[in-house]
């Protein structure tokens, strides 16, 4: 059997899509990880969020090996996988007004921390609200999104507005809008996105810029081991112990 074209066109175009990240966002990551570092020297707390499959980016960076213990999931509950059912209403939650503000104020956000909010379009009301909100009781906010569509749709909140106006730093995916790479005779729609594969690298990326940062200030970042080597759960439980009051995956 031959090699397949459009797979070989996929791998093409995520490669692209990266290299143009590491390339144009090699500030706005290194200030994300340092922000992350800053936080951490400070003794805050880290949280992650996303809706639909922008959470798989944010999951990507919680309770995992060669990742920072201290990195936390914000939920919603409805909206964090496909597993609702039925899958289009998760789709519809984060189009609700309303919802982040109870959210926040149920969780245990405060100031001091800081909060990383994945929206491939940052158009809908749950993400846009989600960083208003949390700039509003002292967070840091970091965005991750793809800042085309705030160029080129419309918002879908009451103010107008998209998830990179309220930001204190936005890392921009490059994703086209619709979030897919190839098209192909006979295929009426366009199909096999890329975001996922480009955003996670984002999150990677800025936290091992915040590693870097950590390092380089004399503090010893808290890293998770995998579990499936000799001495990982050993390690993991130290790590987690010693960070309980800024870990909330445990309990």
């Amino acid at each position: 059997m031959s090699d397949s074209k459009l797979a070989g066109q996929f791998f093409d175009a995520a490669i692209g899509l990266l290299t143009r990240v590491r390339d144009e966002e090699a500030e706005s990551i290194a200030a994300a990880g340092a922000a992350v570092a800053d936080t951490v020297e400070a003794g805050g707390r880290l949280f992650a969020f996303g809706a639909g499959h922008s959470s798989l980016a944010a999951q990507d960076v919680v309770y995992r090996a060669g990742g920072l213990a201290l990195m936390n999931l914000l939920t919603v509950p409805g909206v964090v996988g496909v597993d609702v059912m039925p899958a289009p209403l998760g789709s519809a939650l984060e189009r609700v007004d309303g919802l982040a503000s109870a959210v926040l104020d149920s969780s245990p956000l405060t100031a001091g921390d800081l909060l990383v909010i994945v929206s491939l379009s940052g158009r809908n009301a749950l993400p846009v609200e989600m960083a208003q909100n949390a700039r509003a009781l002292g967070l840091k906010v970091i965005g991750v999104t793809s800042v085309a569509y705030a160029e080129n749709t419309r918002s879908r909140h009451a103010s107008g507005g998209f998830l990179r106006d309220h930001c204190d730093i936005v890392l921009d995916s490059k994703i086209a809008i619709g979030d897919a790479e190839l098209t192909a005779p006979g295929v009426e729609a366009p199909f096999a996105p890329a975001s996922t594969v480009v955003t996670s690298a984002i999150m990677q990326s800025m936290l091992a810029a915040a590693v870097e940062q950590l390092v380089a200030r004399g503090v010893e970042p808290p890293m998770l081991r995998s579990g499936n080597v000799d001495g990982g759960h050993e390690w993991n439980g130290r790590v987690m112990t010693e960070n309980r009051d800024r870990i909330f995956y445990r309990h």
